[in-house]
């Protein structure tokens, strides 16, 4: 698992450093989209998370969520077009999971690419997480992460 500034960004995973979302690519044409280390620690504690019903199309670039968190509301965006085939309704109960388990019991959507749609052609992994987010952290101000945000992490 790579860190940056006590940010954790695991190897197995793809991200969009602009959407700061991370993607789990579950082998069966299907994607895990969660929000990242980074995302959660800029937020700080996440009090509702609406993700969009299962069913639905979305662009790239367009929202799957919305979060709200005692500093921040917005949207949660695609890093390519999908259809949302599930979403995390444990996320939507208690969005305190996704500041505990961003990577885990955090994930908010699970999409499916739509035709003619490569997801890897806006993810990155690899050497190019660490400078991308590097240069984000520092555009952002945030100096490092905190962890589960006063809560028990999972």
């Amino acid at each position: 698992m790579a860190e940056l500034s006590n940010c954790r960004l695991p190897d197995d995973l793809h991200y969009h450093v602009e959407y700061n979302v991370w993607m789990r690519d579950n082998g069966d044409g299907t994607w895990d989209l969660g929000m990242t280390d980074i995302a959660q620690s800029l937020a700080g504690s996440i009090i509702h998370c609406r993700p969009k019903k299962a069913g639905k199309k979305v662009k790239a670039g367009r929202s799957i969520a919305t979060v709200e968190s005692g500093k921040w509301v917005g949207p949660v965006k695609a890093p390519f077009a999908a259809e949302i085939v599930a979403r995390n309704d444990d996320a939507e109960a208690d969005a305190t999971v996704i500041n505990r388990s961003p990577y885990n019991g955090g994930w908010i959507v699970r999409m499916k690419p739509l035709e003619g749609e490569d997801p890897l052609a806006t993810l990155v992994q690899g050497e190019a997480v660490i400078e991308g987010f590097t240069a984000y952290m520092a555009e952002k101000e945030l100096e490092e992460c905190v962890h589960c945000d006063g809560f028990e992490c999972d």
